[in-house]
């Protein structure tokens, strides 16, 4: 029954990868070619592994497996936090179990926050379902696999991935090892003149942040304060206006209590706002839920391409813009979600941090103010 219960996660598995594959068909035409190599990969799968497994269950066999070596696992352990390169142990669907120091730092992303989500989060788009499927066959023991991916901060930069079975002993099946081997090699290089080994020096970037930040609820607040009485549309526009280019790449506003609608949007390009004005804030599960529930929402790197509705030619927005962090904030007066203001950040912009998004809510609140509850 065991082996039973295996073969249909593994059936499951294949079926959820299939329909990744189909959404995958949005992908740029430079891209097709990755996303044909995982198809093919998956068809070789069923008809060299799956059906081959099917055979042996019918007739009453079962696949042996092979026992944990403790020893080589207490030495992984040993060797996994002290190895030079980024290394990431993760699990079949790639989510992540463990993160090196190495990886911490070359990812940008702390392990706290890294474990339990899918290593392919860290991804490119476009290297997410090729990386799902390598992954899934080296967790079912067909040997060791590599390829190139990019890190969704640093598209342009490709870093090779070296994924390899382990077995360690608290762990009920195989896992894999990722070792990822930036193509820029000088990014593994020791700190250079000037810098802390120990990281006590102050952090510049951060308080260049910080600093921007305060200009920016200044910018905000002297934008409410001098809106002439035009409505609460008018006055949010005027806010969103605020918050483009200097604070994020996308500003989308829908408003209205009893239904949202589409009332502004802010983009790289007017042609490109004037495609997402159109859609409808009801096709986007990000919008319905802040709307609903009216709690705002940060998400870094969004695993659902499709959490934030799709184009007219049907490929999601999120995928096509390049979205790798945003912002979902209700606005709320009265105990009611009025509209709702959603942020995108796009291509190497660092995302969106947590003070931000505490920022960002104190302005959304100063927003509901200034809009629905002036006398």
């Amino acid at each position: 029954m065991a082996q039973t219960d295996e073969f249909g996660e593994e059936l499951a598995d294949f079926v959820r990868r299939v329909a990744e594959l189909k959404a995958a068909r949005s992908v740029s035409g430079g891209d097709l070619p990755t996303v044909l190599d995982a198809a093919i990969f998956e068809l070789d799968h069923v008809a060299d592994q799956l059906w081959p497994w099917y055979e042996r269950l019918s007739s009453g066999g079962t696949p042996r497996t092979a026992p944990a070596d403790r020893q080589e696992q207490q030495l992984l352990r040993a060797v996994f936090q002290r190895f030079p390169l980024p290394v990431a142990l993760v699990d079949r669907e790639t989510v992540v179990r463990r993160l090196n120091f190495a990886a911490t730092s070359f990812t940008g992303v702390r392990s706290g926050y890294a474990t339990g989500r899918p290593l392919t989060g860290f991804l490119a788009h476009a290297d997410r379902v090729a990386f799902r499927s390598q992954a899934a066959a080296v967790a079912r023991g067909e040997g060791d696999r590599s390829l190139t991916v990019h890190l969704q901060q640093h598209p342009n930069t490709p870093v090779h991935a070296t994924l390899a079975a382990v077995r360690p002993s608290d762990e009920p099946r195989p896992t894999v090892l990722v070792v990822l081997q930036p193509g820029d090699r000088g990014s593994l290089a020791g700190p250079g003149p000037g810098e802390s080994p120990t990281g006590q020096v102050p952090d510049l970037t951060e308080t260049t942040r910080h600093a921007s930040l305060m200009d920016l609820l200044d910018t905000m607040t002297t934008t409410l304060l001098t809106a002439p009485p035009d409505g609460p549309e008018a006055l949010l526009r005027r806010a969103a206006g605020a918050l483009h280019g200097r604070f994020a790449d996308w500003v989308v506003v829908d408003a209205g209590a009893a239904r949202l609608s589409r009332t502004a949007v802010f983009g790289p390009s007017e042609k490109e706002a004037a495609a997402l004005a159109g859609q409808d804030p009801a096709a986007c599960p990000l919008v319905v839920e802040a709307a609903r529930g009216g709690s705002s929402a940060l998400q870094i790197r969004p695993e659902d391409p499709d959490a934030f509705g799709t184009h007219t030619d049907g490929a999601p927005v999120l995928v096509q813009t390049n979205v790798t962090s945003l912002l979902c904030v209700p606005l709320t007066a009265g105990g009611t979600v009025q509209a709702v203001l959603t942020l995108f950040r796009c291509g190497p912009r660092l995302a969106f941090s947590m003070a931000e998004a505490q920022a960002m809510d104190m302005m959304a609140r100063h927003m509901s103010l200034a809009a629905y509850n002036a006398p």
